[in-house]
């Protein structure tokens, strides 16, 4: 474990890799917070190493050890999706300049909050070789934020479709102006040519999986790399059941060591 620190918008912020021991490492991950004020990850960053991934955890801006304030009122505006989204992309520049990695991919792994981060993050950092993301939505900001208010943003058997959610609302949701951008990762995904792996739980009442699955599904119609997987009984907060399958599908995209740009960006 290497304690590090990294710059973003003239801020230190502080984190710890995780490397794997007495043998090179097959790829390395950025894992980008949820929602809150988060630290680093040190047990999830060793269960990566273990498998011979590398990982970059680091404290939230404003938290931890990490300088900059952290936005805990506003943390869906536009403005800090976007400033969370610059911290991850130079954590993903800083991790990609390690020497030791000796050329093994790097990409975003994440969870719920990161499935609007790492897409932007993505088209940021030329270095972006991959998404690997657990319960996170595929959704603008605001439909997430429609269905989580009808479920109580608790997880259970049988949950509503988002039609059901959206069709419950006696009003029309209006995005107010004063938040930016109602970040859609969609318009952020259909600019990457990487491959994506996302981790559902059936249970989750946090976003809406099935209008998050039928996004992924266009994008997919439209030749983009991106898998999906659900685990049925599974809840919102699912990345220790279901490890294995990141792993096992992270390792396969690491076999894969192609010269493609991360984005249409990157031809520029």
């Amino acid at each position: 474990m290497e304690d590090v620190t990294f710059s973003s918008h003239g801020v230190s912020l502080s984190g710890s890799i995780a490397w794997p021991v007495d043998k090179p490492a097959i790829a390395a991950v950025v894992f980008i917070h949820g929602s809150g004020p988060q630290t680093r990850n040190l047990a999830l960053a060793k269960r990566f190493a273990d498998r011979g991934i590398a990982a970059l955890v680091y404290d939230k801006r404003g938290v931890g050890k990490s300088g900059g304030m952290y936005e805990g009122n506003q943390s869906v505006t536009g403005m800090n999706i976007a400033l969370l989204a610059d911290d991850a992309a130079a954590a993903l520049d800083f991790l990609a300049g390690q020497s030791a990695l000796g050329g093994a991919p790097v990409g975003f792994s994440g969870i719920s909050q990161a499935g609007w981060i790492a897409p932007l993050a993505a088209t940021k950092s030329g270095h972006a070789r991959f998404l690997l993301l657990w319960s996170a939505p595929v959704c603008k900001v605001s439909e997430e934020d429609i269905y989580s208010k009808f479920t109580g943003d608790t997880d259970g058997p049988d949950r509503p479709l988002y039609a059901t959610a959206l069709a419950s609302r006696t009003e029309a949701y209006v995005w107010p102006d004063f938040l930016g951008r109602d970040t859609d990762p969609a318009e952020d995904l259909a600019q990457l040519k990487i491959p994506g792996f996302w981790i559902f739980g059936g249970r989750d009442g946090s976003i809406p999986v099935d209008l998050s699955v039928k996004r992924l599904g266009e994008l997919r119609a439209a030749g983009h790399r991106f898998e999906h997987t659900v685990f049925p009984e599974q809840g919102h907060n699912n990345m220790t059941a279901t490890f294995d399958a990141a792993v096992e599908w992270l390792s396969k995209v690491a076999t894969v060591r192609g010269s493609q740009p991360h984005s249409a960006k990157a031809k520029r």
